[in-house]
């Protein structure tokens, strides 16, 4: 059991180190399915093993500037908001149904990501201005060094993605980190690498939130397994990192998208067979 957690603990650590996202969506079935955990446990364990393994990938690239810290907050605040309203939505559309909208969103997003990685212009996190031939028209825009111009209506159109996102995490039950690193690159330019970093404090600060309502619910919650897990999430985070700052931005991208896909498919194929 304690080799299982660690190993497990690695693999989802590994994920977000990577690509930022995707410790949730890996996490649960891995509890369930591999160490024959209850789901409702397997939920606060990924909660909270999740959130600190985040963590622990953040403060690094917080120390080295490769996190945006004023459009992470906007995305966390407006995202503990949207995840209570998600979860209720969940409530009234049949859990089956539910896993496959999950599974077609995550295809699109997958897509989405795909294309951006082959221009070159908009991989690079660094918005077109409008005095060159391809002006761009997006409410986000950049400066030439890559800086957020956060005008009020680009922080109106990151508050409702990450309204979105929250909903989404709520109704899906994950950390949302495969909705917020696509949301970062598509809907305000970030590169990839900073998406990451980026994501990463807003899956620690959600995180907070929903382990705490957990907990205040009554429900149990093994300590023992979850430091074990968080054990082996830190060594596969470190190992993530690694990996991620050898390859480019475009390439980043396209294994992302890779990852969605599989994912994607895994989920659909389980809710058809259920």
């Amino acid at each position: 059991m304690f080799g299982l957690a660690v190993l497990f603990g690695c693999l989802v650590g590994f994920a977000l180190g990577l690509t930022g996202g995707g410790g949730g969506v890996f996490a649960v079935p891995l509890l369930v399915y591999g160490m024959g955990i209850a789901p409702r446990e397997a939920v606060g364990i990924s909660l909270a093993a999740v959130g600190g393994t985040a963590l622990f990938g953040a403060l690094p690239r917080l120390y080295r500037g490769e996190v945006e810290i004023r459009t992470g907050l906007l995305f966390a605040v407006a995202g503990m908001i949207g995840a209570p309203l998600g979860a209720y939505v969940s409530t009234l559309i049949p859990e089956q149904f539910l896993l496959v909208l999950f599974g077609f969103l995550m295809l699109v997003v997958a897509w989405r990501m795909w294309a951006k990685s082959r221009d070159p212009k908009l991989a690079t996190g660094v918005c077109v201005t409008e005095g060159q031939p391809q002006a761009d028209r997006s409410a986000c825009q950049r400066d030439e060094d890559g800086k957020l111009k956060l005008t009020s209506k680009c922080a109106r159109l990151l508050v409702m993605v990450g309204l979105l996102t929250g909903v989404l995490s709520g109704m899906f039950g994950v950390g949302g980190g495969f909705v917020i690193v696509p949301a970062l690159v598509l809907f305000s330019s970030m590169e990839i690498h900073r998406a990451v970093g980026t994501s990463l404090l807003v899956i620690f600060l959600i995180s907070i939130s929903g382990v705490t309502s957990y907990l205040v619910t009554g429900k149990e919650l093994s300590w023992e397994i979850t430091g074990t897990f968080l054990m082996g999430g830190f060594g596969g985070m470190w190992a993530g990192g690694l990996v991620a700052k050898r390859m480019k931005g475009p390439t980043l991208q396209k294994v992302f998208s890779i990852a969605v896909v599989l994912v994607a498919l895994f989920v659909i194929a389980k809710s058809v067979v259920l």
